[in-house]
């Protein structure tokens, strides 16, 4: 199913994100790890001639050590009193609300998502115009509220995609580079199936319905459908109370092609068992739906893979980037003195495009959306910068505004597992049922 719209990088919100994207690492980091550089800087007397000072309120333990040294270089190469206070993992939002109520409140935190646009936009400055904002080379990941107003800009993001083995596919026939839509991707999957006893190797690896890997499905994959029924809508700041379903048969499309080019038959999915991971670092398969956190594992094993957009037949998919956002989000405190915020973003323009800071960031974080940071070493999130680079359009994540989100997924997955065991239009009808008037039934059971 093929349908003309008018594409365009999404502005506006990255959507609710989701729970695995919460910051991660070493949770045993609290509030009270935060140390004030200019206290250890040995520049005290540079310090006390600074304009203003930084507080930032970090979200992300796993890089609270790389903060705490940028946050001293930084002072002491400028004087600028900067205090990093790390929260530890699930305790943001508390830590926020009682930070924000001190006379010396954070000057720089964190508004990751629609949710927290409305509970924080007011204490955000707006952040069009500022020198930080100028240094973004897409505006993607941009939070803005109901009045246009720019909430919070990404400063790291993930992807996730069809990750392929360039060096399988050349062994094919065919050019990883050649896969351009639904079509070229179709044909050159086909053929590894059609061929897969003479190659050794299939077109696409397991995926498990079971908790494993159903989550590909039901929430990445299913993306096709909420990302460009959002741009039909012109943007979700929040989640909409039912959606249409006018993409579920593309949706179909690319599910149907990598259920019957697979190394498994689609009937043996439902109870799991399968290691799409090794299969595809053992040279199983030419395409593995996964995402940028697997590009370390992946390319160890296959140096040379690359990831695809989700292809699924849109009109104007040529265009189409990977699926990219993110919950990492900075805001200026709009309360603070004029001093500080100069302060706050002078220090994040630097973060972006000092050399060294940059790299530092770019090694912890994997890439920042900025013009002059550091190169990325994950070649995925690589790929996601040279399709934006290159003028496609990102896919946001709207699969994060799912309803109920537990049921919902529940609710596809059985309708997937009875389609996957016998592929009728009957069964698959059952599946934009769940699809499509699961989502409303959900909506009101979370909003009862």
């Amino acid at each position: 199913m093929s349908t003309n719209l008018t594409r365009r990088a999404f502005v506006g919100t990255a959507g609710l994100m989701a729970a695995t994207l919460a910051a991660c690492g070493n949770s045993n980091q609290s509030a009270d790890s935060g140390t004030d550089a200019s206290a250890d800087s040995g520049s005290s007397d540079a310090s006390t001639q600074a304009a203003g000072k930084v507080y930032w309120l970090n979200f992300k333990p796993e890089i609270d050590e790389t903060l705490q040294e940028l946050a001293g270089t930084y002072t002491d190469q400028t004087g600028v009193p900067v205090k990093v206070v790390t929260v530890a993992s699930g305790t943001y939002s508390q830590t926020l609300i009682a930070e924000m109520d001190k006379s010396e409140a954070p000057t720089l935190f964190v508004i990751g998502n629609s949710a927290g646009v409305k509970e924080w936009g007011d204490y955000a400055l707006d952040l069009k115009g500022t020198a930080i904002e100028g240094e973004l080379n897409t505006d993607a990941y941009n939070l803005e509220d109901e009045d246009g107003k720019l909430v919070s800009i990404g400063y790291c993001y993930e992807c996730y995609g069809i990750v392929a083995n360039a060096d399988l596919i050349e062994k094919a026939g065919h050019k990883v580079d050649d896969i351009k839509n639904f079509e070229s991707l179709k044909t050159v999957a086909e053929d590894i199936h059609k061929r897969a006893g003479e190659l050794g190797f299939d077109a696409f690896v397991a995926t498990d319905m079971d908790d494993s890997s159903s989550w590909r499905v039901t929430g990445h994959l299913a993306n096709i459908d909420y990302y460009y029924e959002e741009q039909d809508d012109g943007g979700w700041n929040e989640c909409p109370a039912e959606i249409k379903g006018t993409y579920v048969d593309n949706y179909k499309m690319i599910y149907d092609l990598m259920i019957n080019n697979s190394v498994v038959e689609p009937s043996t999915l439902a109870t799991g068992g399968h290691d799409p991971a090794a299969q595809f670092t053992g040279g199983e398969a030419a395409f593995f739906l996964t995402g940028s956190w697997d590009y370390a594992t992946l390319s160890e094993a296959q140096p040379n893979v690359k990831m695809l957009p989700y292809y699924c037949g849109v009109d104007g998919e040529e265009k189409a980037g990977l699926n990219c956002g993110t919950e990492n989000c900075w805001a200026v405190n709009a309360n603070a003195s004029e001093d500080d915020q100069q302060a706050t973003i002078d220090f994040m323009v630097w973060l972006v495009t000092d050399a060294d800071a940059s790299a530092k960031m770019v090694d912890q974080l994997g890439i920042m959306p900025y013009k002059g940071a550091a190169e990325s070493t994950n070649g995925f999130l690589n790929d996601a910068a040279a399709y934006t680079e290159d003028g496609c359009y990102v896919m946001d994540w709207a699969t994060n505004y799912q309803p109920n989100v537990d049921q919902y997924r529940a609710a596809l997955v059985s309708a997937l597992n009875a389609y996957n065991s016998d592929s009728t239009d009957a069964k698959w009808a059952d599946v934009r049922t769940a699809f499509v008037d699961g989502w409303a039934t959900q909506y009101k059971a979370a909003n009862a």
